[in-house]
């Protein structure tokens, strides 16, 4: 038979602790006892990756966004006033009514865009739009200006016939 274990006085709460045959012989050292050979230095945070810094978006891709969303009625004609020029900004006031690029309420994407440059600082830009299933034509020009600022001066857009 076994007698019942008595707890002695003075005897600590938690149990034994298991020493590590694997752990390193500083672990099993009390903390008292630990000094080290020499300093320790502090760890570095790793240093984060740099990714290289990206070119500015050319200014067809920049008025192609612009001209998407007053197309769209997700923003006011005037939002884009200041970059639009002469009979442009009318054309686009008139365009912007009929809201040409919405489709039972969903969003326009941009499928493609590209340009013709016919001269230095003169761009005749072409983009392919989707709204949902249907795709969409939408054309621009865009001069650069004496103060070096893209302004879009003609705007046109092709509807699906039928």
């Amino acid at each position: 038979m076994t007698r019942p274990r008595t707890r002695q006085a003075g005897a600590p709460t938690r149990p034994p602790t298991r020493t590590d045959p694997r752990r390193p012989t500083a672990a099993r050292t009390p903390t008292a006892a630990r000094t080290p050979a020499r300093p320790v230095r502090p760890v570095r945070p790793a240093r984060p990756l740099r990714t290289p810094p990206q070119p500015p978006p050319h200014p067809t891709e920049l008025f192609t966004e612009r001209l998407l969303l007053v197309l769209s009625g997700q923003r006011p004609v005037h939002w884009a006033a200041r970059h639009i020029a002469h009979t442009a900004f009318d054309d686009l006031t008139r365009l912007a009514e009929l809201a040409p690029l919405t489709v039972n309420g969903r969003r326009p994407t941009v499928h493609r865009i590209g340009h013709y440059e016919p001269r230095p600082g003169v761009y005749e830009v072409f983009a392919r739009i989707g709204t949902g299933p249907v795709l969409r034509a939408l054309a621009f020009r865009l001069h650069l200006g004496a103060d070096q600022k893209w302004r879009c001066t003609a705007v046109e857009v092709a509807t699906p016939l039928g």
